[in-house]
């Protein structure tokens, strides 16, 4: 149902290129800035200029749809303070001239549930981060949250993401570095134990629920801001993932079990259920099975392409 315009921050990254292309079948005109992320003020300026022409073009009928992520578990607190001074910055200048109607912006389940109590965790559980970047992601939450005065905003706290596209130069996406080390019959470290469990939805499905959420959101009145877990809502091991990945893959999977100080960051059970907006969620969702033989598939393609950009290498 999703039409009219959409300003795409991150529309280059994993969920902002899947949310980009879900946008766009459903006839939404989507602009995706290019954005000068090593400079802050710059990039504010960048990202302010571009929603002021997105809100001319629109007739302040718009979307603003934060997909971007910079700060990942682990990042140093200069990347993730800046990140949340852009946010800030970008928010202040909407405020004093082109507010969006709706707000939509990627959040962490993961990080800001990390250390909280009782799971299945759902948007009433009280957020409690083991680590930097889980109280980076509030205090987002909350630079984005100021714009519900003149906004419909909804917080999409997403679980594990993967897919297609994922980066790997990133500290994160184990399904993706799985894919990696079978093709390249090479070892990977897993830095927890195997009865860690996670949330993994695949990427197309989140970017589906992120329309969605758009949205249902439009029958919201300004001033509260919504929380909404995006996730497959089924648990699963890190022993269960080696077993999917053994079936798809048809061979075991090589892992190295590691140490990483990252490790005290990371909570054993992470399971998720939303209980807000239900009706999103009456969906079929990719299996893990057909998630990871795509991941794979298109982690082979750039393989190949490699190859034939770097003979003899």
């Amino acid at each position: 149902m999703t039409t009219g315009h959409a300003l795409v921050v991150g529309g280059g990254g994993l969920l902002g290129t899947a949310v980009r292309r879900a946008l766009q079948a459903r006839g939404t005109t989507v602009t995706h800035p290019l954005v000068p992320w090593s400079d802050p003020e710059r990039a504010v300026d960048a990202l302010a200029s571009a929603a002021e022409r997105v809100d001319a073009d629109s007739d302040g009928d718009w979307s603003l749809v934060w997909c971007a992520g910079a700060g990942v578990v682990g990042a140093t607190p200069e990347i993730l303070d800046a990140e949340v001074a852009t946010i800030a910055g970008l928010v202040d200048r909407l405020l004093a001239s082109a507010p969006p109607r709706r707000t939509f912006f990627a959040s962490s389940a993961g990080a800001v549930y990390s250390g909280s109590d009782l799971p299945p965790f759902t948007e009433d559980s009280v957020p409690v981060p083991l680590g930097g970047y889980g109280h980076a992601k509030l205090r987002a939450e909350a630079e984005v949250g100021r714009l519900a005065a003149v906004s419909r905003v909804v917080v999409g706290r997403i679980s594990n993401l993967y897919g297609p596209g994922q980066d790997l130069a990133k500290n994160q996406g184990l399904i993706s570095r799985l894919c990696l080390s079978n093709l390249l019959h090479e070892p990977v470290g897993v830095y927890v134990s195997l009865d860690t469990i996670r949330d993994y939805v695949f990427v197309d499905d989140c970017a589906a629920l992120v329309c969605d959420a758009l949205d249902r959101v439009e029958q919201e009145e300004p001033g509260r801001v919504v929380v909404k877990i995006l996730a497959s809502q089924q648990a699963a091991s890190i022993a269960h993932l080696l077993g999917e990945c053994r079936r798809v893959f048809g061979r075991k999977v090589l892992v190295r079990m590691a140490s990483s100080p990252l490790a005290t960051q990371q909570a054993r059970d992470l399971r998720l259920r939303s209980v807000v907006w239900p009706e999103l969620d009456r969906r079929s969702m990719t299996t893990l099975v057909h998630g990871i033989h795509a991941t794979s598939q298109s982690l082979l393609a750039g393989l190949g392409e490699y190859a034939r950009a770097n003979p003899g290498r």
